[in-house]
């Protein structure tokens, strides 16, 4: 798919992989619709000439709040890449129930009502687009993540059903599986972390070239390891 001419809605789309996604999609000619949370960012991205949308997707009134921004506007690509970690982790003490609950809603709940509310505007058009970034932590879980882990491995699942579901329409569904990568999300975490601007390339290569999966990274090594032993990609990755 050629992303020039394209209309694309992009969750989280002020910081992070989002924002180098946005910047490169319209460096290619697509029309970039962002949303975020941050005011003082989305300004910014106004400045760059995107649409701005302030939206918080950890509840069901956040979602239907930005679907009501949206109108009637076609679309081509809807892309779920708004997401939150939540400390959860019980050797540091009781972790936060209600913060649990939001990042569950904002990494699951939120890109399945999207989904649902968007397809009949995506089936209009002779190509289409879904792309929900999931992460390499859906394959193995980290021990100290494990809402975000099991957020994103429904998500997964989730795409995987859906591009089923979907495989005789002109929608493609495309999930993209990100290593550790550079952004505020992933301050403190000492590990090695890719760019956000490489990440995002590789995600729209995917897009570009009609590829199912974008394996990105360390995470197409752990996909290897997956498929020879759960148990090792588990080992490797539960250390963390």
């Amino acid at each position: 798919m050629q992303l020039a001419e394209k209309t694309v809605l992009l969750t989280g789309g002020s910081a992070g992989i989002g924002r180098a996604m946005a910047r490169q999609m319209q460096a290619k000619g697509a029309r970039v619709i962002i949303t975020g949370r941050n005011p003082e960012r989305l300004d910014a991205m106004r400045a760059e000439g995107f649409t701005a949308l302030e939206a918080d997707l950890s509840h069901p009134a956040g979602v239907d709040a930005l679907i009501a921004q949206l109108g009637d506007a076609e679309l081509d690509i809807l892309i779920n890449n708004a997401g939150q970690l939540v400390d959860h982790d019980f050797r540091k003490g009781t972790p936060d129930a209600d913060a649990a609950d939001e990042a569950i809603y904002a990494n699951l709940s939120a890109p399945i009502r999207l989904i649902t509310a968007l397809v009949p505007r995506l089936r209009a058009r002779s190509q289409a687009a879904i792309v929900n970034v999931t992460s390499g932590l859906a394959i193995a879980p980290a021990a100290r993540q494990p809402v975000y882990c099991a957020t994103k491995a429904g998500l997964r699942f989730y795409t995987l059903a859906l591009r089923e579901q979907l495989k005789d329409s002109a929608i493609q569904v495309i999930e993209a599986l990100p290593p550790v990568v550079d952004t505020q999300m992933n301050d403190g975490n000492p590990m090695k972390k890719m760019p956000a601007e490489e990440c995002a390339r590789q995600i729209l290569a995917a897009i570009e070239q009609g590829r199912d999966e974008a394996n990105i990274g360390m995470t197409r090594a752990l996909r290897i390891a997956d498929s020879i032993s759960p148990a090792l990609a588990r080992q490797i990755t539960l250390r963390f």
